[in-house]
């Protein structure tokens, strides 16, 4: 089993609201697509409690069988489109994928 963990730091935003608004639509599209990706065994996402810590604001928690299956999530389009609005919204990632 691989673990895939992915940390995302968000940009600033006008307001709370905002920046509220833009977590809550990535942490749905990331949750979408664990009907979308068959090698997608598990997924859970978490906001950090703390709406404007210093500290990365949205964690991704995925399992995968093996390695090409989360080549084949990375390379999936409805990934890849996840991947484009994160682009637009964020200014730091980081990830660790690691077997168990």
């Amino acid at each position: 089993m691989i673990k895939h963990i992915v940390l995302f730091k968000l940009k600033e935003f006008n307001n709370d609201e905002e920046k509220q608004v833009a977590l809550n639509h990535l942490a749905n599209q990331l949750l979408e697509l664990r009907s979308l990706i068959p090698e997608l065994k598990f997924i859970e996402v978490g906001k950090n409690y703390q709406l404007n810590a210093a500290s990365f604001d949205l964690c991704l928690i995925s399992h995968f069988e093996t390695i090409d299956d989360l080549n084949v999530y990375q390379s999936h389009p409805e990934h890849l489109k996840v991947g484009d609005y994160v682009k637009t919204i964020s200014t730091e990632r980081a990830a660790v994928d690691f077997e168990i």
